[in-house]
């Protein structure tokens, strides 16, 4: 399954071209700072497994009015590489690959 493309972005890691996109209203949990943001990223040419990212911080959308970062081209380009370390294939199909960084994460609740 591919990445809805309004509202993607491109970034280029290493010579590679990928698409990665920010859900832009939060999720349940996210609106009530339950579960931290997260993020998708592709192979822009082809698609294949999307890699999705859990960061460490709210979704800056919430509801709750806490404090939220931008999701920096930097921190992708990292999260791309540090998957593609651990095994992540983007141009062959499969399941989502997940990239948990959320440590340090602090609930609402």
């Amino acid at each position: 399954m591919a990445l809805v493309k309004r509202g993607s972005r491109l970034i280029t890691v290493d010579g590679t071209t990928y698409r990665w996109r920010l859900r832009g209203r939060p999720t349940y949990d996210q609106g009530l700072v339950h579960s931290p943001l997260t993020y998708a990223a592709e192979h822009a040419e082809t698609p294949g497994t999307i890699l999705v990212i859990k960061t460490n911080q709210p979704h800056p959308s919430n509801w709750l009015g806490t404090q939220g970062s931008p999701v920096l081209p930097a921190q992708v380009a990292d999260g791309i590489r540090t998957a593609l370390a651990a095994g992540w294939t983007p141009e062959n199909p499969g399941s989502p690959f997940y990239l948990d960084r959320s440590a340090g994460f602090v609930s609402s609740h």
